[in-house]
């Protein structure tokens, strides 16, 4: 338990997929007498269990997990929502004297908790004409745009995420700046701790097939033909879910079963990769290695990281 004297702070635990970053959120929060605020955007939605690896009332050990299924599939993110609702969550444990763990590899969501970050606002006209635009010309030609616009957010979104190329049209278009204005710099709202779990690739991809495959053992197909009978497929977000889409292909009939698995692999990867170039990009990110041959030392480690911060 945190000592009398150790004041308390935000502990964030990132990192990308399979990492371990959930267990270890878990320990942090019973050594530090505090709870995990969840900081994966796909463990919002109700429902979406399986195929986002949200720990089980077990495996959570007693400690209290905020912020977990409280959106329906058939919501839309909102990070700005998302930042609010951290925020009152960490405010209401720093004034308990006690310690707010945030879990999770959504590094926007992370940010938008910790630091300073304002999001523009929206405009329902121009969205939705963006929107139309994207629906009768595909992405490819509304990237184009972006490119010409803002180089450096082009560069930083993949040309067939059609919706975040229009949000960032949309705020160019809004606040008549580069939408790489308004991404976040590393001005900090609250004292942090951050740790970053670091896995070797070839390990972390053995992880993720693993994952993967007890995901399917444990009837993924089944959460996903559940949730799409409350409206999954329409849901701007939960829908493009990794796992969740491509099972909703093959539902379809649009590949087989085995090729959603595969793809579901192959892209969580994919994200695994994204997820870790960006929190890399933080220096305040300290890393500790979570490979297997130092998993057990790990929690152990990480707690005299957060105790040395405290004492600093």
């Amino acid at each position: 338990m945190t000592s009398p004297a150790s004041a308390p702070r935000v502990i964030t635990v990132v990192g990308p997929t399979a990492a371990g970053k959930s267990d270890l959120g878990v320990f942090l929060a019973q050594q530090l007498d505090g709870e995990v605020v969840n900081a994966d955007s796909m463990q919002l939605y109700r429902g979406m269990d399986i195929g986002t690896a949200k720990l089980t009332l077990p495996e959570r050990g007693g400690v209290v997990h905020r912020l977990l299924d409280i959106w329906d599939v058939t919501e839309a993110a909102s990070v700005a929502e998302y930042q609010r609702l951290a925020r009152l969550e960490i405010d209401r444990l720093l004034a308990e004297g006690r310690t707010p763990v945030l879990v999770g590899g959504s590094g926007l969501y992370v940010k938008g908790a910790i630091d300073a970050l304002e999001f523009p606002g929206t405009d329902p006209e121009v969205r939705a004409r963006l929107e139309r635009e994207l629906a009768d010309s595909g992405p490819g030609a509304l990237h184009a745009r972006l490119a010409a616009a803002d180089p450096d957010a082009a560069r930083a979104i993949l040309p067939s995420n059609g919706r975040r190329i229009v949000r960032a049209l949309e705020v160019i278009e809004i606040t008549g700046k580069p939408f790489t204005a308004n991404l976040p710099g590393d001005e900090a709202v609250y004292d942090a701790v951050q740790i970053g779990v670091d896995v070797d690739r070839p390990e972390l991809d053995e992880r993720i097939t693993l994952r993967v495959d007890r995901m399917w053992e444990a009837g993924l197909v089944d959460e996903v033909r559940a949730l799409e009978a409350e409206g999954l497929r329409e849901g701007l977000t939960a829908s493009r879910a990794l796992g969740y889409q491509q099972v909703l292909a093959a539902l379809a009939g649009e590949c087989t079963e085995d090729e959603a698995r595969a793809e579901t692999v192959r892209a969580t990867k994919r994200f695994a990769r994204r997820q870790d170039s960006w929190f890399r990009r933080d220096p305040r990110v300290q890393w500790l290695s979570g490979t297997e041959d130092q998993r057990r030392e790990l929690p152990h480690r990480a707690l005299t990281l957060v105790e040395r911060a405290v004492t600093a």
